[in-house]
């Protein structure tokens, strides 16, 4: 309903590049943004009622895809992605006031973030040692606690501006200043968000039996239907050494009737499979749909098999359908 107040809820605190993701949603900065430890807990939070949508990270243009993510809306109660969004990447060294750099000895950051600045550090800090942060803005925010382990932390620019008691060591440390992360927007199951011609279609499908052929025979549901996919990972299912799925992004919404062809294929050859949605591309970026593959060839095709079907139906009742001689 209109004006009424939503819940998010997003891998925090305040100042993640998570949170500059939400708030590009357009009612976020009007709504009540709940901060969550982890990826697990924040997408709990819209599993158990709590909020009405999450905002994760779930690919990134150096480091591939967030397992954290991919693994956590694969199992459990289903979700649905509505939405994406893109966030370049940059990355500052910040420390408490005094600091230098040649005292830095642990550095603290996200995981993601320090793979992204792994080659400035090897050059410039060679012998800090790496603390696992839960997330870029806890790391730097833990410089201010009494208490704190570490030297340093690697944040967005963001959290260094807004917070007096940081001090920017160092700038622009990725070692890709083309960096981008995606992150998704993830709500309870719902209508799905209408076509736009620019979608994209989420889905996780458990390989049915490692065998000769399998994965071919999951990706042909897709290549004989003229859909395209943007990504595709594989992920172990954690029930025995060698059991996997694939997490599958295709170019295309699950109301065209070549995506919806090539799902019920999946289906068919993977019952487990699990839709997670069909939602805008962030790039807006149409997707070309060769001519044979349109909604209208698949419509003519259906067309042309029920009159064969209808034609012989009559003939049969009509008696004047051939038959075999002896």
């Amino acid at each position: 309903m209109p004006g009424t107040s939503r819940t998010y809820t997003f891998l925090g605190p305040e100042g993640t590049f998570t949170d500059a993701a939400l708030l590009q949603v357009p009612d976020a900065l009007q709504s009540v943004r709940i901060p969550a430890s982890n990826v697990n807990a924040a997408l709990g939070n819209v599993r158990d009622g709590a909020a009405d949508a999450a905002m994760v990270p779930i690919e990134n243009s150096v480091e591939g895809g967030v397992t954290a993510t991919l693994d956590a809306i694969a199992t459990g109660q289903e979700l649905r992605i509505i939405r994406e969004v893109l966030v370049p990447i940059s990355f500052v060294l910040v420390a408490r006031p005094g600091v230098r750099a040649a005292d830095v000895r642990r550095v603290s950051t996200h995981g993601h973030a320090w793979a992204q600045c792994r080659l400035w550090m090897d050059q410039n800090m060679p012998h800090a040692e790496y603390v696992p942060g839960s997330s870029t803005a806890a790391a730097a925010l833990g410089l201010l606690e009494e208490d704190c382990h570490y030297d340093a932390a690697i944040c967005a620019p963001l959290v260094a501006s807004t917070h007096a008691g940081l001090s920017v060591l160092a700038e622009d440390i990725g070692d890709n200043p083309a960096a981008v992360t995606r992150f998704i927007l993830v709500s309870r199951p719902a209508a799905l968000p209408p076509r736009t011609g620019a979608d994209k279609t989420t889905v996780v499908v458990p390989l049915p039996e490692d065998r000769p052929g399998a994965l071919m025979e999951i990706l042909d549901q897709f290549a004989s239907r003229g859909v395209n996919l943007s990504r595709i990972e594989s992920r172990p299912t954690g029930q025995y050494l060698g059991h996997y799925f694939f997490s599958i992004d295709a170019d295309g919404h699950a109301g065209e009737a070549r995506l919806a062809d090539a799902l019920a294929g999946l289906h068919r050859i993977s019952p487990g499979t699990r839709f997670l949605g069909s939602y805008a591309r962030a790039d807006k970026q149409e997707t070309p749909v060769p001519t044979h593959t349109s909604d209208a060839a698949f419509a003519a095709a259906q067309s042309w098999v029920e009159s064969i079907l209808a034609a012989e139906s009559f003939a049969g009742e009509n008696g004047s359908g051939a038959s075999p001689t002896a």
